[in-house]
């Protein structure tokens, strides 16, 4: 049976969907409404062998942002059905289910209300996936919707991997331990590698890069998480476009003495001022870096070497974890854009007998085997299909 799935990332400022014909994953528009209660706000429409549609009036709040969602889904000359009834399912995106979701659920008052709760571990997102949540509800009641969490697919991390080395009353207290996120993504690429290699994905050794302006890497085992960068927030792991990633907890005490700096001026530098911006003092797009470091710049230089040093040292420590590796998958914006990230990123791992193609990596934004002949691990780069990924849990909850 055929059912029209609205996929719904609702973010702080903006609201980004696609709609989809499952289970023939096909989509019929996709769009984003930007800069919600700001100044300059707008919808972008694109959908299917139609043109695009642009609407500039003012997007007050989630709510407004829904319907103009809606208006556009079935306008006359843009639109893609006749009537909002038409939509069967709509799947949100949540970022953070703490410990209360491993899997994806239809949503109900019980669930609303621990989203609502767990905001205190996602202040940024959860309030605003709620938000796209609640507004939905409001336009068509009773419609089935779906919450599929980040952090779901990180489920099966062990306790070793998963808990830190602080007194155990405050993981039972406030749930302090690592959760990762990206698992949609991870989850997605995951499931596309074994496809691409004729494999299940309980045969296989996987690593799954997700490197973007936010980055995280998987080790993945019999399809499942095993260990991943990210921790209790987005702010562990790589080096990133703007976060610091890991670092001595004692700098954060260091710096507020020093600096006479308050805790929530310490959480701005390590989200908002650190990173590749940080290291660089110029960027934290590394398409700016690349060209600057081409052009003599040793900061910018200098950034890229270390994200790519913090990339490969985990790409090593998850080898071990998975006492071996059958796959490495690049993903997102610059894992699916960037060969000379990539190829960086994959030297000095011949111990793992790992090497890659320079012709076959000169590719951007395509599914593509960028292997070297007698490379035993294959390197895939898959582009992410986050939407899809959740359109197809949407699917198998609200189609059960």
């Amino acid at each position: 049976m055929i059912m029209k799935v609205l996929v719904i990332n609702s973010g702080s400022s903006s609201i980004k969907y696609q709609l989809f014909d499952m289970p023939e994953n096909k989509v019929l528009a996709k769009g984003i409404a930007e800069r919600i209660g700001i100044r300059g706000s707008c919808l972008t429409h694109y959908p299917d062998q139609k043109p695009a549609y642009r609407n500039e009036e003012d997007i007050t709040d989630h709510g407004v942002a829904i319907s103009l969602i809606f208006a556009a889904l079935i306008h006359p000359d843009h639109g893609v059905v006749r009537d909002v009834r038409e939509i069967d399912a709509i799947g949100h995106r949540v970022v953070h289910g703490g410990e209360i979701f491993n899997q994806p659920v239809l949503v109900d008052s019980t669930v609303k209300e621990n989203i609502r709760r767990l905001s205190g571990l996602a202040p940024l997102h959860n309030p605003a996936n709620l938000l796209g949540i609640e507004a939905c509800e409001q336009i068509i009641p009773g419609i089935r919707q779906a919450a599929v969490f980040d952090t779901a697919f990180h489920h099966t991390i062990p306790p070793q991997a998963f808990m830190y080395g602080i007194p155990y009353w405050y993981y039972e207290e406030y749930g302090i331990r690592k959760y990762g996120f990206h698992g949609t993504s991870h989850q997605y690429v995951a499931r596309r590698a074994a496809e691409i290699l004729g494999k299940q994905p309980a045969e296989l050794k996987m690593i799954s890069c997700h490197l973007g302006s936010g980055s995280s890497i998987t080790a993945i085992q019999n399809g499942q998480s095993l260990d991943t960068s990210m921790g209790f927030t987005p702010l562990e792991g790589l080096v990133m476009g703007t976060r610091s990633g890991d670092l001595d907890p004692a700098i954060i005490t260091f710096l507020m003495e020093k600096e006479k700096m308050s805790a929530a001026e310490i959480n701005d530098l390590l989200n908002n001022r650190s990173g590749v911006l940080g290291i660089s003092a110029l960027s934290s797009d590394f398409r700016d870096l690349a060209k600057a470091a081409a052009d003599g710049n040793d900061r910018a230089r200098l950034a890229i070497d270390v994200f790519v040093h913090r990339v490969r040292k985990y790409i090593g420590a998850y080898a071990a974890e998975l006492n071996g590796l059958d796959v490495l998958v690049f993903t997102a914006g610059l894992g699916e854009n960037s060969p000379e990230i990539r190829a960086q990123i994959c030297q000095g791992f011949d111990y793992l007998e790992l090497w890659i193609d320079p012709e076959k990596n000169n590719i951007r934004g395509k599914e593509a085997d960028i292997s070297a002949q007698g490379s035993k691990p294959r390197i895939l780069v898959i582009p992410t299909n986050e939407e899809l990924m959740i359109a197809s849990e949407t699917l198998q909850v609200a189609g059960n």
